[in-house]
Order: C-alpha cells, then sequence, then structure tokens
C-alpha cells in the first residue's frame, strides 16, 4: 500500500464529509448488529423461526464488510492512499 509521502491536510469540508461518511458506516453496522439482537431474542421466544433467523444473521457480517470497506475506499480516496 503506498502511502502519501507528504503530511495530507484537510479542509473543514473533507474532515466533515469523513466524519459524516464514519457516522453512515457506523450506523450500517449498529442495524446489523441490532438483527443480529433480534433475531437471537426471536429464536429464544420462537424456536419455529430458527432458520428465518439463521439466513438473516448470515447476511450481517457481508453488509458490515461491505460498510467498511466503504468507508476505506473514501478514506484511502481522501487521504490519496494508493493500494498495490
Amino acid at each position: 500500500m503506498g502511502l502519501p509521502n507528504q503530511p495530507a491536510t484537510l479542509t473543514p469540508e473533507q474532515i466533515a464529509e469523513l466524519n459524516q461518511k464514519l457516522s453512515t458506516m457506523c450506523h450500517d453496522i449498529r442495524n446489523c448488529l441490532s438483527v443480529v439482537v433480534a433475531a437471537t431474542e426471536l429464536i429464544r421466544q420462537k424456536p419455529e423461526l430458527t432458520e428465518r433467523m439463521i439466513q438473516r444473521v448470515s447476511e450481517q457480517p457481508t453488509k458490515i464488510s461491505h460498510a467498511v470497506d466503504a468507508f476505506r475506499a473514501e478514506f484511502e480516496k481522501t487521504f490519496g492512499i494508493i493500494r498495490s
């Protein structure tokens, strides 16, 4: 991974934009974790829903990975980080 050769300077607007994207990522991850918690509770209360809830829970890691990857891509773009 190629890091910038010089210190990066961000404008207040760029910082605000990154902060917004970080907030969005955190929100998306919290939503995914809420699905896991809710599915667990449903399984406890209604075991007959286990198969359906397992399917929902199994989708969450991919959604979390996508949220993190999207933020990483924006972060790297903002700071001029080049992946090799």
